[in-house]
């Protein structure tokens, strides 16, 4: 096991070059600083500029991960063959019509990027719009972004990252031509919206910290320097971004932070419009729009928000010529506890998709009627979501259905008739029988009263009589829940004895919009008790052996496995921290980070708030770390990584190191060619939970 294992290489010295600060009275001394580039904006656009002692660092870090993992290799290789048999490599999604064409995605076998195809819609030759794969040769990261065709359909603008820090670059493609036009838009979000004319688009560019902080229009054959600024918020907590409104009329703006959103609609229809206001912005007001051009017989807005206290959401109408927050009036009332995560608006019906009792449901209305019915599923457990299609005035909503045993399905519902027709369910090309798996929802309480939902898989044949061991994923932040959803890599836990469990911690929106506000500023720390709570509940029903625990997180998930380290390590065998946010109070302090000031709204403003410094300090993984054993830790981190910087996790194991009275593998591995997801193409991310996987199955004693 991990904890016992001899040593096959010494880990890489940090050397401690303490910088000290006070902040409200408070000292804070970081002994491994240095390890933040001072050019980490240059970084993010060429990585060969990284200062050569921090690369020679983070080289030797991957180098001892290499070693100190060597024996887990085969089964690396095993676990990654296993998880491709499980992948169909010429899959393919299901067509989507739009006009006289249908669009899909598909890839060849072998093939690591997608390719971009459509179809005449009623059936003919497929023609290749866009080769992801053809893009990707000789390049060392490649990942091709957003590919949105023009109105008249002859053009693709289409999008791609080329260094894994998301900064995309936006090109079109003559359709005809199998060609693509001069046009080329650097710095984007990665998303454009077209004009109706065909002759122009919108897209949100980043700016020098890497924040969405205003759209552009690009009009075709100009320079991307001539591109006219539409839009732009100079207040760096609020982050801009750009959709299509399902009408197609309009693009919406919206500008929001975790708690503030307001929109400006830009009307397609107009090769120069400006944008147009709905609601101006209001502490605590969210709303997002669709648009619908006759309803009550007057071009209507529809929104969802969280107005006059409907703190889990409802839904209101504006007309288009008045949108303003006197004009708002209820078209589905708020239901507390019925919390309503998006909307929908066709010709003839409004789609809402809503979770109750922590489980998601589609509820359908027809508009001229106002008649509804809800599309739901009996399983204890599932994923729902809704697919936007391109078009307005059809009767066909399309849905994906899938639970932690049975693989994703794509749906046609027809709205009329209430009849629904299977248009793809996932292939394993190596096999999966939904009835060797079970699937549960557990509820684990907790000290102050509460219950946190806990979905849990394994094998019907795995004994649940305590010695089973287990995996559980927390993410908990942003409001955002993590699906009970079908995922065949887990199968390679899960064939070998394991129990794999998500516990919906506090954070998330899990219960409704009050379980993530339970979960965010000075509340923080419900996550990670929650989470706790859930391991203690899956130990006590014996559902997991308390010797075998490993526990996983990325990103603000990271943040999550780092605070239990220190507040529990005694509870978990080992821990996977994936672009872990880890170094919190650091981040928070730091106002030049693309992230930080919107960020402020989730954890608070250490800056000017001493209250929000001190309750920061409290639960801040690297903070936090003290002299006791820690279990066996894997971090992994992306150099271009503008979400959690690659010295978070690098700064966090040398301190880990540094502080720890165990003798617990701790090791670090950082894709030096890839941002926060990772490897990009679809073979090569397999790589990288495979060796997550393997760290679990050695740590958890059975290698």
């Amino acid at each position: 096991m991990l904890e016992r294992a001899p040593r096959p290489a010494s880990p890489p010295h940090a050397e401690q070059r303490p910088v000290r600060s006070i902040r409200h009275g408070v000292e804070c001394v970081d002994e491994f600083a240095w390890l933040r580039a001072a050019n980490w904006q240059a970084v993010m656009r060429d990585p060969r500029l990284l200062d050569p002692e921090i690369r020679s660092y983070l080289e030797a870090e991957n180098a001892y991960a290499d070693v100190a993992l060597a024996d887990t290799a085969a089964l690396q290789d095993t676990l990654f063959a296993e998880m491709k048999g499980r992948i169909k490599e010429d899959e393919s999604t299901v067509p989507d019509p739009d006009g006289a064409f249908a669009y899909y995605v598909r890839y060849r076998a072998g093939g690591q990027h997608p390719l971009i195809c459509r179809t005449p819609r009623d059936g003919g030759a497929e023609q290749l719009l866009l080769d992801g794969d053809a893009l990707a040769t000789g390049k060392s990261f490649f990942h091709l972004g957003g590919s949105m065709h023009s109105p008249d359909q002859r053009l693709l603008a289409w999008t791609c990252d080329e260094m894994g820090s998301e900064f995309f670059t936006a090109r079109v493609r003559d359709l005809e031509a199998a060609r693509d036009l001069a046009d080329e838009v650097p710095e984007t979000s990665g998303y454009v919206v077209w004009t109706q004319d065909s002759q122009a688009f919108y897209y949100v560019r980043l700016d020098e910290q890497h924040r969405p902080s205003e759209v552009r229009r690009h009009r075709l054959g100009a320079p991307a320097s001539e591109d006219a600024l539409v839009f732009r918020t100079e207040d760096a907590g609020f982050f801009v971004s750009l959709s299509r409104l399902q009408s197609g009329r309009f693009a919406e703006i919206s500008v929001h932070d975790h708690e503030t959103a307001e929109a400006w609609l830009i009307d397609l229809a107009e090769p120069a419009a400006g944008p147009v206001l709905i609601a101006p912005r209001e502490p605590s007001l969210r709303y997002e729009v669709e648009h619908h051009p006759s309803f009550a017989g007057e071009p209507t807005l529809i929104l969802l928000t969280n107005a006059d206290g409907a703190e889990d959401f409802k839904l209101v109408v504006a007309p288009l010529a008045n949108p303003g927050r006197a004009h708002w009036r209820d078209l589905v009332p708020h239901r507390p506890g019925i919390f309503i995560l998006s909307h929908m608006v066709l010709a003839d019906w409004l789609i809402r998709l809503e979770r109750a009792d922590s489980l998601p449901r589609i509820v359908v209305r027809h508009l001229a009627s106002g008649e509804e019915h809800t599309i739901a599923f009996d399983e204890e457990a599932y994923s729902l979501g809704v697919e936007h299609g391109y078009e307005f005035a059809t009767d066909t909503l399309r849905f994906g259905y899938s639970s932690m045993t049975t693989p994703t399905e794509v749906w046609d519902y027809d709205l009329t008739k209430r009849t629904r027709v299977l248009r793809k369910r996932r292939e394993v090309p190596s096999g999966h029988d939904p009835s060797d798996y079970v699937t549960r929802r557990l509820f684990a309480p907790t000290a102050d009263g509460e219950t946190v939902p806990i979905s849990v898989l394994f094998r019907k044949d795995t004994p649940l009589d305590g010695t089973a061991p287990g995996l559980i994923y927390g993410y908990g932040a942003y409001g955002i829940s993590i699906p009970a959803a079908f995922n065949t890599d887990r199968l390679s836990l899960v064939d070998r004895g394991f129990v794999y469990a998500i516990a919906h911690v506090r954070g998330g929106t899990d219960k409704g919009w009050r379980w993530y506000r339970e979960g965010k500023l000075a509340a923080k720390p419900n996550t990670f008790a929650d989470f706790i709570a859930a391991t203690e509940h899956l130990i006590a029903t014996r559902v997991i052996a308390p010797d075998k625990i490993v526990a996983q997180g990325g990103s603000a998930g990271g943040m999550l496995i780092g605070a239990i380290a220190n507040a529990r390590p005694d509870l978990y065998a080992a821990l996977i921290a994936e672009v872990p946010f880890v170094d919190v109070l650091n981040t928070m302090l730091d106002d030049t980070l693309p992230l930080t000031p919107p960020e402020w709204f989730e954890w608070g403003n250490p800056i000017t708030d001493a209250k929000a410094l001190h309750t920061i300090l409290s639960y801040s993984p690297y903070d936090n770390v003290r002299e006791q054993p820690y279990p066996a830790v894997l971090a992994l981190a992306g150099l271009t990584d503008p979400r959690v910087t690659y010295w978070e996790p690098a700064k966090w194991v040398a301190r880990l190191r540094a502080r720890t009275n165990g003798d617990k593998l701790i090791c670090l591995r950082t894709n030096l060619e890839a941002g926060h997801q990772g490897a990009a193409g679809r073979f090569e991310r397999l790589k990288e939970i495979a060796l997550a996987y393997a760290f679990a199955i050695k740590a958890a004693g059975m290698l």
